[in-house]
């Protein structure tokens, strides 16, 4: 692999990593408020996609971008119908078994937790497949960063290219997922949730709105999913069943950041991204390997039973 060809892969690497990392950061919200994984989480981001295409073009996604109204529209949808989503996830399999302000479940709660959760992806999936009947469709591209250049693409050291929606791809994840790191450690909602992914009952007991808190946790978490969907879909066709291997892969970038670590959500999803465009880039590997690598790193960290390259389920004060 030539120089070039390295730094493309990187940059490329890079943006996606940026999307898988705003997922990841919605599962460790989540978890982080509840110590169970959100298992419908990867339906949110192929959800809210579909939702907001099927709501502002009224039709299925096609590969034409809609006019500058539109676009603007069908993105601030996007990522509404992701929150939307999750809300919903959560009112219909996640409420009924919070046992109260201590909400930590254990036993048959976190049972009827998990399959709600799994129900609820399936739900997701089952009725957009009835509208949506093909394999995998061209979504349009909302936040035009194809547009920022005459050509859409810029030349690199060593001969390689990358195209310019490439690094709004990576500006745009990186900038939205330090955000929400910092707002989570300087606002009081931020701490109010820090309070009570520290200690639950305590929380309740000192007046923090323990459900509304994990509420939140959940709306945030499904934002950054349409955010997600809206920085992966217009790079390549889409499915309605992609939202599992999307979520898989997420997973596994929370667990390689450090579970209950939103800043290491998005390291681990940045560095999964590179891994993952390096071996599609590989002369020994290529491209058929390219869902492979994530899965296996996934199933790596869970049978060292480590959470990622940090231990620590609480973020760090500073």
């Amino acid at each position: 692999m030539s120089g070039g060809v390295a730094l493309q892969a990187i940059l490329s690497g890079l943006a996606l990593g940026a999307a898988y990392g705003l997922i990841a950061m919605g599962f460790t919200l989540v978890y982080r408020l509840t110590r169970v994984i959100a298992f419908a989480h990867g339906d949110l981001v192929v959800g809210g996609v579909f939702v907001g295409v099927l709501a502002v073009l009224g039709t299925t996604p096609v590969a034409a971008a809609p006019g500058l109204a539109r676009s603007a529209g069908l993105a601030v949808l996007v990522v509404a119908a992701g929150a939307a989503l999750s809300a919903g996830v959560y009112f219909i399999a996640v409420r009924p078994f919070l046992p109260g302000a201590g909400h930590r479940s254990t036993g048959g709660d976190v049972l009827g937790w998990v399959a709600g959760g799994l129900a609820a992806g399936l739900l997701i999936r089952e009725v957009l497949g009835l509208v949506l009947t093909q394999d995998a469709y061209a979504v349009p591209d909302p936040l035009r960063l194809g547009r920022l250049t005459p050509s859409g693409v810029l030349q690199l050291p060593g001969g390689g290219t990358v195209a310019v929606r490439t690094l709004g791809v990576i500006g745009i994840g990186l900038a939205v997922g330090i955000l929400v790191e910092r707002l989570l450690v300087l606002t009081p909602v931020g701490t109010a949730m820090t309070a009570v992914s520290d200690d639950p009952t305590a929380a309740a007991l000192l007046g923090l709105p323990v459900r509304r808190l994990v509420l939140v946790a959940f709306v945030v978490a499904g934002a950054l999913a349409g955010l997600a969907g809206l920085l992966i879909a217009p790079d390549r066709s889409l499915g309605v069943d992609d939202g599992v291997v999307l979520g898989l892969k997420a997973m596994a970038a929370a667990l390689l950041g450090g579970l209950g670590s939103v800043r290491g959500a998005l390291a681990g999803g940045l560095a999964l991204g590179v891994i993952e465009s390096l071996i599609v880039a590989s002369d020994v590997l290529g491209p058929r390997f390219a869902d492979v690598a994530p899965l296996a790193i996934l199933l790596i960290v869970l049978a060292l039973g480590r959470q990622g390259l940090r231990s620590p389920l609480r973020e760090d004060p500073e």
